[in-house]
């Protein structure tokens, strides 16, 4: 899936300045026709760390099948600067693909990403950093003064909030991309599809502790945005498959079981009153529909209710959620030291 990395030798000795607490930030920018913005953004980010004394390995640049010289200006700017890297996908696989390759391969204890467009601002590190300090594994950027059209503010509204409603996470804006993350968090969340808004819902499910900040956003400068209607569509069906597996994923047959059982007893209250209906007064039942529609809903309520208790079996059997994945913290054994 990658073609070429550049990259930056690995720091033996770091330095942490006054201030810093020592974590180390890896920034992870995707990057979709780019190139007028990009040494902006790397400048805006040096400036930002230096201010704010901030440990920074690394600015990795995940290309995702630019047509625009992007990479070509990303190979400029890592020859410039030792901490910029770049990755290149052989085709455009979509934003999720590019943020999962650049979190495999990111070093920094904190992973933060960003767009391109210069619409973040890095000089809003520190706010992350903080709220990280308090104990939070993961801050999402909430945009309260957003600068994009009606057209895109709108359909961004609704889907925050069903967002919100379905997946029980309070936040008010899952598709700002300026997010920060401890590293714990992708040993076991991997990204496909369109499910990158989704990581706060999928993180919560797992135990992390999410939280938000209010950022600011600039208007786009150069480019123009890659999103239209039909990527609020594709988000609602994703937000079907966060709920299949925040929800049911370690217990499928809750889901299809409660399905089944309402199917068999729809369709077994349908054909027990039919049969009432024959036996007591003589009716006709034979070119009923509502017979076809009770017959229907017992054969597919029998084989909703299997399919569950299948699913059940093969999860006992391939479960890769390991115990080790749901401790947050543990006490030293009772025999170390001795």
């Amino acid at each position: 899936m990658t073609e070429t990395l550049t990259a930056a030798p690995l720091e033996k000795d770091r330095v942490v300045t006054e201030g810093d607490s020592g974590e180390v930030i890896g920034i992870v920018v995707p990057v979709l026709d780019e190139r007028e913005s990009l040494a902006e953004l790397v400048e805006r980010i040096r400036r930002a760390v230096e201010e704010h004394n901030l440990t920074l390995e690394e600015i990795l640049f995940v290309d995702d099948g630019s047509s625009d010289g992007s990479w070509e200006e990303i190979n400029s700017l890592a020859a410039a600067d030792p901490s910029v890297r770049g990755v290149r996908l052989r085709r455009n696989f979509g934003k999720a693909t590019a943020l999962n390759v650049g979190f495999g391969l990111v070093r920094g204890d904190i992973v933060v990403t960003m767009d391109a467009d210069l619409q973040d601002d890095p000089a809003e590190l520190p706010k992350f950093m903080e709220k990280l300090r308090d104990g939070y594994d993961l801050v999402s950027g909430w945009k309260q003064a957003r600068q994009d059209p009606l057209s895109k503010t709108l359909p961004s509204l609704l889907f925050n909030f069903v967002t919100m409603r379905v997946s029980g996470v309070r936040l008010h804006d899952f598709n700002c991309g300026f997010k920060a993350y401890r590293r714990s968090i992708f040993d076991n969340i991997e990204l496909y599809g369109e499910l990158h808004r989704y990581i706060p819902a999928l993180a919560h499910a797992l135990g992390y502790r999410v939280g938000e900040v209010p950022v600011r956003h600039h208007a786009r400068k150069h480019g123009r945005s890659k999103y239209g209607v039909s990527r609020y569509l594709r988000g609602f069906l994703d937000l079907l498959t966060v709920v299949m597996i925040t929800r049911y994923a370690w217990r499928p047959g809750h889901l299809f079981g409660g399905i089944g059982t309402l199917l068999l007893v729809s369709g077994g209250g349908i054909l027990t009153y039919l049969t009432g209906l024959k036996l007591f007064t003589g009716a006709s039942i034979g070119t009923r529909p509502l017979l076809l529609l009770g017959a229907t809903l017992l054969i597919i309520g029998i084989q909703v209710l299997s399919f569950g208790m299948l699913s059940e079996l093969l999860l006992s059997r391939t479960s890769g959620l390991k115990r080790a994945d749901l401790v947050r913290a543990m006490t030293p054994p009772a025999n170390e030291g001795e």
